[in-house]
Order: C-alpha cells, then sequence, then structure tokens
C-alpha cells in the first residue's frame, strides 16, 4: 500500500499530526493548542469541542501538505481522562483530565470494597491513583448524580475522537490499561472489580489491541477534515505508552526515558510482572504479547519550567535555557544542596499526593547556579530510585533512551547518564513523542508494515552520551542523600 499515514496525539496543551511515508519518514507536522480551566484548586478540566476543533485545523494543516493522500489514521492521546456521553453521544459535561486530584475519596472507596490494595493488585494488578478514570466514574456517581444517571459510556479522551471520527465507540488495550479498572494480565476489563463497584460494565467502551482498525472516516468527518471518506482509524494507543514505544522501544531490553514536564521511564517485557506495593503502572503494550512497565514522576522538565518561572519574577526574560546555563557555573553535585522534586505530589517512586518539594543543605555561601544545577540533579536523581524499582521486577535498565523537551539540553543529557551511570542514547524521530507512533500503528493495521518492530526499523541512534566516571562517583554519594530525604520529610508531615 502506497500513501501517507496520519498519527493523531492529542495531549494536555495541544494536539500534535504527524504525517509519515512508506519508509516510516515523518514528512508533515502540525500542532494546535486548547485551554486549560481549573474550576477549583487541584482540578483540570478541558471541552471536548475544544479538542475536536483543534483537531481539525491539524489534520486539516497536515492533509493540505500531503495532497490529502492519506490511507490510515492512528490515535494517541492522554491517559487517564473522563468524557462522559448520553445515549445520544451528546457530551454531559467538560472532561476531567489526567492531573484532577479530586477522587482521593474515591480512591479509598475503591480500595474498601476490594479488600484494599492487595485485592485490587490482584484484580488489576495496578494500584488506586487519583488521577485514573475509574476514580473519577466514581466521583460523578457521587457528586453529580443527574449526570452520571444519564451516563451511557465513559471514553478516554483519543477514544472520543475516534467517536467524532468514525461514530464508533471502542479504546485499546493500552490506554485502557490507565483507566484503573482493567485486568492487564489478561487484557480485557475486570468485570470482579466493576461488580465490586455496583457499576454497569457497560459504562466501559469495547477493548481492542493498539493496531487493530477500528472504524472508518464518516462522509461528515471527511468533508470537515479534507480527507477521503472511508480512511480506517486504527485503535491506538496512550500516549505515555505509546511515546516509549516510539523510541522504538517494542522489544525487552532498552529502558525509555522521556524528560517532559513529567519524568516517565517506559519499558516494553514478553510478561506481566507482578507489580510489588503498586510502585510501577502495568499496562498492555502496544502489540499482542507484550507488556509495558512504567514509572511517572510527576515533576522531571516541570521542575526546570517552575524554578525558571521563579528566576523570571527577577529576571523577565529568563528561560529554561538560561537555567540550564546557570546550572552549569556549579559543579557536579550542587555543592551539596540536595533538591526533591515533589512540586505536585508524586506518583512514582512514592504513591503520595501530599508530598512537597523541597532544597536541602542550603547556606549562605550557595548561590542561584547551585540551586539551579540542585533542581536538575534532584530531578534527575529521583528517576533513578524508579529505574531502581523496574530492575527489581526484571526490566533491562543498561540501554537508555531518551526523549521529550528537557532531553534538548546537552546538560541534561549528560547528568542523566552520570546519575544512572549508563549510557544514554538519543534517537531519529523520538522527537515526534506518540504522534509518531501513532502513525506506524496506522501502516501496521492497513498492511504497510508485518508488525511495529518491522515499522520501527527507521528509529535509529543518533547520539550517545557516556557517563563519566568521576561524576558518576559524585551522584552516588548524592543518591543517598537524596533517598533519606523522604522518609525525614513524611516523618515531619506525621508529627
Amino acid at each position: 500500500m502506497t500513501g501517507h499515514w496520519l498519527g493523531v496525539d492529542l495531549g494536555t496543551s495541544g494536539v500534535k499530526v504527524v504525517a509519515v511515508d512508506e519508509s516510516g519518514a515523518v514528512v508533515a507536522s502540525h500542532t494546535s493548542s486548547y485551554p486549560l480551566q481549573t474550576p477549583r484548586p487541584g482540578w483540570t478540566e478541558q471541552r471536548p469541542e475544544d479538542w475536536w476543533d483543534a483537531t481539525l485545523e491539524a489534520v486539516r494543516a497536515v492533509g493540505e501538505r500531503v495532497d490529502g493522500d492519506v490511507v490510515g489514521i492512528g490515535l494517541s492521546g492522554q491517559m487517564h481522562g473522563m468524557v462522559a456521553l448520553d445515549a445520544h453521544d451528546e457530551v454531559l459535561r467538560p472532561a476531567i483530565l489526567w492531573n484532577d486530584n479530586r477522587n482521593a475519596a474515591e480512591c479509598d472507596l475503591l480500595l474498601d470494597r476490594v479488600g484494599g490494595l492487595d485485592g485490587l493488585l490482584g484484580l488489576t494488578n495496578n494500584a488506586s491513583l487519583p488521577g485514573y478514570t475509574i476514580g473519577k466514574i466514581l466521583w460523578l456517581r457521587e457528586h453529580e448524580p443527574e449526570l452520571f444517571a444519564r451516563t451511557e459510556v465513559v471514553l478516554n479522551p483519543k477514544d472520543h475522537l475516534r467517536w467524532r471520527l468514525t461514530g464508533e465507540r471502542a479504546t485499546d488495550v493500552s490506554d485502557a490499561s490507565g483507566f484503573g479498572a482493567l485486568d492487564v494480565r489478561n487484557r480485557r476489563w475486570s468485570s470482579d472489580l466493576m461488580a465490586a463497584l455496583e457499576l454497569p460494565e457497560s459504562l466501559l467502551p469495547p477493548v481492542v489491541e493498539s493496531d487493530t482498525p477500528v472504524g472508518r472516516l464518516t462522509a461528515e468527518a471527511a468533508a470537515l477534515t479534507g480527507l477521503p471518506v472511508g480512511t480506517p482509524v486504527v485503535a491506538g494507543g496512550g500516549d505515555s505508552v505509546l511515546q516509549t514505544t516510539s523510541m522504538g522501544i517494542v522489544s525487552p531490553g532498552t529502558l525509555g526515558i522521556t524528560l517532559g514536564t513529567a519524568g516517565i521511564l517506559g519499558a516494553a517485557i514478553e510478561h506481566c510482572p507482578d507489580n510489588a506495593h503498586g510502585r510501577l503502572q502495568i499496562s498492555c503494550g502496544n502489540e499482542a504479547g507484550r507488556w509495558h512497565v512504567m514509572g511517572v514522576a510527576l515533576s522531571a522538565g516541570g521542575a526546570l519550567q517552575w524554578w525558571t518561572d521563579a528566576i523570571r519574577a527577577l529576571v523577565p526574560d529568563a528561560s529554561n535555557a538560561t537555567v540550564t546555563a546557570l546550572a552549569t557555573r556549579s559543579p557536579v553535585g550542587a555543592r551539596g544542596v540536595r533538591f526533591l522534586p515533589y512540586l505536585v505530589g508524586e506518583r512514582a517512586p512514592h504513591v503520595d499526593p501530599d508530598a512537597r518539594a523541597t532544597f536541602v543543605g542550603v547556606d549562605l555561601g550557595h548561590d542561584l547556579t547551585d540551586l539551579s544545577r540542585a533542581v536538575l540533579e534532584g530531578a534527575l536523581l529521583n528517576l533513578r530510585e524508579i529505574r531502581d524499582i523496574m530492575a527489581d521486577v526484571g526490566v533491562p535498565t543498561d540501554d537508555v533512551r531518551v526523549s521529550g523537551g528537557a532531553s534538548a539540553y546537552p546538560l541534561w543529557r549528560q547528568t542523566l547518564a552520570d546519575v544512572l551511570g549508563t549510557p544514554v542514547h538519543q534517537v531519529t524521530n523520538g522527537e515526534q513523542g506518540a504522534a509518531y507512533g501513532a502513525a506506524l500503528l496506522a501502516g501496521v493495521g492497513g498492511g504497510r508494515w508485518a508488525n511495529l518492530s518491522e515499522a520501527l526499523g527507521s528509529v535509529v541512534v543518533t547520539d550517545r552520551v557516556q557517563p563519566d566516571p568521576d561524576s558518576v562517583a559524585v551522584h552516588d554519594a548524592s543518591y543517598d542523600d537524596f533517598r533519606r530525604i523522604y522518609p525525614a520529610q513524611t516523618v515531619m508531615r506525621n508529627l
């Protein structure tokens, strides 16, 4: 089959659309943004209509660059969001997003209904996190009962786009894994969990493998997008999982690290490991017979942005590059300053929404250069702790690939290599993120490539950063200090 395949990635701040050709090369890209609503502290919402308008704009822009020669579409998007539809497919309320923390009480209720964490891990192999979709459904039932009574199905964000494009309700196994109601071991919804929560399983859409074609472009959607009627739409994947896949990681042996707002560590594995204590997130992979082991630190590049914003109050034209340049002027180890990066609570290595950031070890001899390096090092030392947890469940961690906004800075890549004590690689197309993986899945689903491994043959290593032995030794000592801070902070909170 010849033509172009589109990948649509519905993110938190905007939607990115890429087109790939028959060789797997990206030939066009466009991003359109939309607003974020925060009606109350700790609440985050978006209007699905804004997603749709932005998606149409981005798809039309990319479609024009390839003369409408599109033969398949793949979808990715922010995980854990809740879009409630009624029997007439009307959106009942703004979508509640992945980083919304309103449903902590509902998470406690869920655990109570299933016999605690061990009971839940037995059903889903994942802990109950406030970000997960299932807690949002319980919140809707408790706090907006009239809307809940009218809800016929709940979709994750990218799957709302599928419905708009094709009229089909469905999700894929990787995005469903972040719902909090999937039996990840067996790649199906947990009927036992839904029964314990007294929720009808009909609220959940059918779940399929990531490369499965699910619907075709309707005449209405084709007119709006400028693409051919009947263009197949492939299931796709949740963005955190598909981002790892997009780095060429579909088989065991390589660890992917994304340095975005959050720090995401992900790896493919050929069996579903037991998720001891629920400290990791275990998802179905984007290929049958594969699982995805993931740890998510809520602040990585986000810590850099926070510190940049703080400095900007004094230096109006300060940027992330400015702060990174400041950090280079402090020696490795930040002259003893340590930074705990829990600015918005934490998910991994500690499931603790109440955790907070802190500087430790500051004295009169320290300055902005030391604090800037400490922010960078603290974010990456936190990722090392997640790496160690992943190693404990059998994930190989010696071959590391990196992507995401902060990875553009040489200091971040070098420090990551030094903190982990292992080489770090950049790859082609990795900067395109989950949109690229979604486009490749469209090609696999349409028969261009036999499987993801073949499709990802176009992903090659472009840069290799070796750890510096002297810096590794400094960070080993820093890591020992770093790991003592959170337990001490926890004791102080409980006094």
